[in-house]
């Protein structure tokens, strides 16, 4: 068994691709018409390109999906999982309110609006977007009451702040099995969608939100106080939220100094041999910062210490303990499906030929690949609404695409952040997020549409906007 190196002889390219567009016609049908769990629709999806595609024997469709499985999840499994019991011992622990509260104290009440946008820039890196605005709600609520400001003016920061680390910058999922499906070292990745997202973030969540805010006065509800309880300290919540980011990028620029030598076009299974020869010649410093600079493990420690701070040093009983990190699980346990039922639609394009068809019919139309998986994540972001299946199209369809074109790993990590962009802005009512925001701020649908939609599809063109600028001078 093995990937085809190009479309077999007696299959035609307009096929192939005809193939991949009734497969996401499929996808789309899928969970539009007959809501269909995106899980399943993307196996089906991934079957039907198997089938119809004319370029494999129906004996292989079921190996493919196991193997393309098996590849995907083997990290993104792990990263999840970690993931999400690190952000739910977070929230349990009251560590956002404490972040938001550290934060307001630091850029005082007039600079309300960056507090929280800065809160929602680092609270989202492991805390899910909607659980984190259930839990600073009220701090929103008590700011407009005490300021007698719009609560958009604080709420719409936070919610950019949120929506762009949520979408831009690993360790969150969707970026996170971006990078790995496109074989880009994680920290890489988040340097370059930090150096995007902050002022994507300041842009369309201080400016902007501020622009309207100022035009649509939305009040607070009554008598919403925030609940005082005995929460960890605002540097404890800063550090343990730092920590695997900055082991991570470590981690990464040490192995880029230890394999600068290694030369291009190397899949990922033979850069990895001869990264591992050279990592064993390295002095063991460096050594050392890449063990601990492993994403996996850069996590696993993470969320060790999390436990015990945030847990066990703060008296938490060891059954409420795992009644906390056995809950975040659930949630996790849905996006690890949708992200495992993305590599096997990877999979079976590379296998079929589908994705090298899609490739050359691409290759001449001079469209930069930023610009291009823009607009597969964006296309896909409106038609179905979830950002997660809107990441893992786009990565998919991009892959075939990126794979002979020699990118360096800082134009790849632009793509990611591309991709991320599409699947961060244009939020409507297919959107969990729109409800939650409509209803948590009090908002008809109209007003919704002219404020937080408004805002994350300025985060998508801001966004890929300044991925542009960035890929002409890397």
């Amino acid at each position: 068994m093995h990937f085809l190196a190009a479309v077999t002889p007696d299959v035609s390219t307009g096929w192939l691709i005809g193939t991949l567009v009734a497969a996401i016609a499929l996808i789309l049908f899928l969970i539009l018409k007959w809501r269909v769990q995106a899980f399943v629709a993307l196996l089906l999806a991934s079957v039907f390109v198997g089938v119809v595609s004319g370029t494999m024997e129906l004996t292989e469709v079921g190996d493919t999906i196991k193997d393309s499985m098996g590849s995907s999840l083997g990290f993104i499994a792990t990263i999840i999982g970690l993931g999400a019991i690190f952000g739910s011992m977070i929230e349990h622990s009251g560590g956002a309110q404490s972040l938001a509260n550290g934060l307001l104290k630091f850029f005082g009440e007039k600079k309300a609006n960056w507090a929280m946008l800065m809160t929602g820039f680092l609270i989202s890196i492991p805390v899910f977007l909607d659980v984190a605005l259930v839990i600073i709600a009220p701090i929103l609520y008590a700011l407009s009451r005490r300021t007698g400001k719009s609560l958009l003016t604080f709420g719409l920061p936070l919610l950019a702040g949120m929506v762009v680390t949520h979408s831009f910058v690993p360790p969150t999922p969707g970026p996170t099995w971006v990078a790995y499906e496109l074989g880009i070292p994680i920290g890489t990745v988040i340097l370059y969608s930090v150096l995007v997202g902050l002022p994507t973030a300041i842009i369309s969540g201080i400016f902007l939100g501020g622009k309207i805010a100022d035009r649509i006065k939305i009040d607070p509800p009554e008598l919403v106080e925030v609940e005082e309880t005995d929460t960890p300290s605002f540097w404890t919540i800063a550090i343990i939220l730092m920590l695997p980011i900055v082991l991570i990028v470590a981690g990464s620029l040490v192995e880029q100094a230890v394999g600068s030598g290694i030369a291009d076009g190397l899949s990922r299974s033979e850069r990895g041999a001869e990264m591992a020869i050279l990592m064993k010649a390295a002095p063991g410093w460096q050594q050392f910062v890449a063990f601990f600079g492993h994403p996996i493990l850069a996590l696993l420690l993470s969320t060790s210490l999390t436990l015990w701070i945030l847990g066990a040093k703060r008296g938490v009983k060891k059954d409420q303990l795992m009644e906390v990190a056995t809950r975040a699980l659930g949630p996790a346990g849905i996006i690890i499906l949708i992200t495992g039922a993305g590599g096997v639609f990877k999979g079976m394009l590379g296998k079929t030929g589908v994705g090298d068809a899609l490739a050359e019919t691409l290759g001449g139309l001079g469209v930069t690949p930023v610009i291009l998986a823009f607009l597969f994540s964006a296309i896909s972001r409106i038609a179905q609404g979830s950002a997660t299946v809107a990441m893992v199209m786009a990565a998919s369809l991009m892959s075939p695409i990126l794979m002979n074109m020699g990118l360096s790993d800082a134009q790849l990590s632009l793509v990611v952040v591309a991709i991320a962009a599409g699947a961060a802005g244009f939020s409507h009512v297919n959107d969990s997020g729109f409800w939650m925001v409509s209803r948590y701020f009090r908002m008809t649908e109209k007003q919704t549409f002219q404020t937080w939609s408004l805002v994350s599809t300025a985060v998508g063109f801001i966004g890929v906007f300044f991925a542009s600028i960035l890929w002409m001078f890397v």
